[in-house]
């Protein structure tokens, strides 16, 4: 059964006990299971990879899945799932339980997809598709944190903001939780205060990096790597930022087909682009071909997977993909 993400509210969760989110707004995600499942309950959430939930499947049916004397209910979270665990959740929702909520999150998942067509097609389970949050989605977010907190920003440090979130609202709310520690001292924060709140350096940050790769200056991209630390969370936003930019690219490609002037496409990109930065976007529309940066996309998802998966080894996952662009 298809629910959207916005009908939410009408879902009657008690209806149905195996459950899969998928998409690529993985911070919506989150706050659905929170709000919805995990938020009130007082047992043990038991949280598994794909990988190691089939391993271990055996040992979990029996130890977990069982009912248990001392739990009501039981749920159980299983992160990056693909068609591989399809054949157990058969299996499970053949069976008659009543006191488990199992939730699978997955990223992209295409129509061809055997779980996602499982669950689409199936009265006794749900599926939930998430989307990128758009730039009116995280205004809101921003705007609904600072009339809480009393805080006051300008409207360039929220655009700032919005921009480096790149789609995402857990790195935005990252960022914001910033702000609210600076603002027990400082009410009203300049636009130089957020930018040194940010993770993101201002000189070489990840949006400097994403830029130099796609304007494809190998020199800056490896002195920036040389000079930042970037841990786990950072790589996956440079990735982000990254995919953000280049569906950015796309986008201008597909309107010099019907413009042929880059400065007007450009200046008519919404959200609009500032004017320091306009340079480097017409010096990236000339480093790519519509067709390798479409190519590109596919990469970007792939590494980022890999680097989800190899948590020791991601900085240097994502610095072979972005100094061999």
């Amino acid at each position: 059964m298809i629910f959207k993400s916005f009908e939410i509210k009408k879902i009657n969760f008690n209806k149905y006990n195996i459950i899969l989110l998928y998409g690529k707004n993985e911070g919506l995600q989150n706050e659905i299971i929170e709000k919805n499942f995990t938020e009130s309950y007082k047992g043990n959430i038991s949280k598994y990879d794909e990988n190691e939930f089939i391993n271990n499947y055996q040992t979990i049916a029996t130890e977990v899945m069982t009912n248990s004397l001392f739990e009501d209910e039981k749920i159980i979270v299983i992160s990056r799932v693909s068609d591989k665990i399809i054949n157990l959740i058969k299996e499970i929702s053949e069976k008659n339980i009543k006191d488990i909520k199992i939730i699978l999150k997955s990223g992209i998942l295409e129509k061809k997809s055997k779980l996602r067509n499982l669950f689409e097609k199936s009265k006794k389970l749900a599926v939930i598709p998430f989307y990128e949050d758009d730039d009116k989605a995280l205004t809101s977010i921003v705007y609904d944190f600072l009339k809480k907190n009393n805080i006051k920003i300008s409207r360039e440090s929220i655009n700032l903001l919005i921009g480096r979130a790149s789609g995402n609202r857990e790195n935005l709310k990252t960022e914001l939780n910033k702000i609210l520690n600076y603002s027990y001292t400082n009410k009203e924060i300049s636009i130089e205060a957020v930018k040194k709140l940010s993770n993101l350096a201002e000189n070489y940050g990840v949006n400097e990096l994403a830029d130099s790769y796609l304007a494809k200056n190998k020199k800056n991209i490896i002195k920036i790597l040389n000079e930042n630390n970037y841990s786990d969370e950072d790589c996956i936003l440079i990735l982000r930022t990254i995919l953000s930019k280049s569906k950015r690219l796309i986008e201008i490609f597909e309107n010099l087909k019907i413009n042929e002037n880059l400065d007007e496409v450009i200046s008519k990109i919404r959200p609009p682009i500032f004017w320091k930065d306009k340079e480097i976007v017409k010096k990236q529309a000339f480093s790519w071909k519509i067709d390798d940066l479409k190519d590109k996309l596919c990469q970007i998802n792939e590494v980022e997977t890999l680097v989800k998966t190899n948590n020791r080894n991601s900085l240097n996952i994502v610095s072979d993909f972005i100094i061999n662009y």
